[in-house]
């Protein structure tokens, strides 16, 4: 169970520092953000499935 939610807290850490980077970067290119939309509400939706999931697997590790 440790495992899973190691790999877990990583997968939120990797999700959210793309997100720190590319969000910025759609919004700075020119139609970025025309075209790059459901790629950005993706990566959003993986990172609160993430959340959630790390909150859910923390109750089962400590």
């Amino acid at each position: 169970m440790l495992l899973i939610f190691q790999l877990s807290l990583f997968a939120l850490v990797a999700t959210s520092f793309l997100l720190i980077i590319g969000v910025p970067v759609t919004f700075a290119s020119p139609n970025g953000w025309t075209e790059n939309k459901g790629t950005v509400f993706s990566g959003v939706g993986l990172w609160f499935l993430l959340v959630f999931t790390v909150g859910i697997l923390n109750s089962f590790v400590i």
